[in-house]
């Protein structure tokens, strides 16, 4: 979400601490009784896919017609599925020690190359002719791999080149340099 709120040039302000989340009171105000929670004006959402959809669909970034929107759809949906395989193995590294390579995740994002490689020989986004929120959403994955496995892209090169080239615009290069990207919280609650 902040990735894609950088891109397009929108500000916003993280709300909640762990100081704040540990009273309860903010708590009691997410409908699902966890963050993230997103506030643009009177429109208060929760669950990130939710609020990556109607990003998405605030700026333009669901595809062009409704082909690219379902395939758009599908490839954060797999995100989901990958996302929470992540979070078992990390869990699993963080109770039982080591910190050996990724092992889960890597048939679907084979999948997920192989679409990547479908679309202009993987030169492109993963769907269409312009960034989607999936886009943002696979480079989030891709980079925390990245970080919790140095050296992992090694092994998937249009996924490597498909970082650099994600990440290289002004704004979304500015931001994923500010500490304001390195020292934020996994979660949070987003105004803009």
């Amino acid at each position: 979400m902040r990735m894609l709120l950088a891109d397009q040039g929108q500000s916003w302000k993280e709300v909640v601490t762990l100081d704040v989340w540990e009273q309860g009171t903010f708590k009691a105000s997410c409908l699902f009784g966890q963050i993230p929670k997103f506030q643009d004006g009177e429109l208060a959402l929760c669950q990130s896919n939710a609020i990556l959809r109607h990003l998405g669909r605030s700026f333009g970034l669901c595809g062009k017609d409704p082909q690219e929107a379902a395939l758009v759809d599908m490839v954060n949906d797999g995100l989901e599925d990958l996302f929470r395989r992540i979070a078992r193995q990390y869990r699993h590294i963080l109770v039982c020690g080591g910190h050996k390579r990724g092992g889960q995740e890597r048939e679907p994002l084979r999948s997920l190359e192989t679409l990547l490689a479908q679309n202009r020989g993987g030169q492109s986004f993963i769907v269409g002719d312009q960034i989607s929120f999936a886009d943002y959403r696979l480079l989030d994955v891709l980079l925390n791999l990245e970080l919790l496995f140095p050296g992992y892209l090694n092994d998937f090169p249009l996924f490597s080149a498909y970082v650099a080239r994600l990440k290289s615009p002004p704004k979304l290069k500015a931001f994923l340099e500010s500490p304001e990207h390195g020292n934020r919280p996994l979660a949070a609650c987003i105004k803009m």
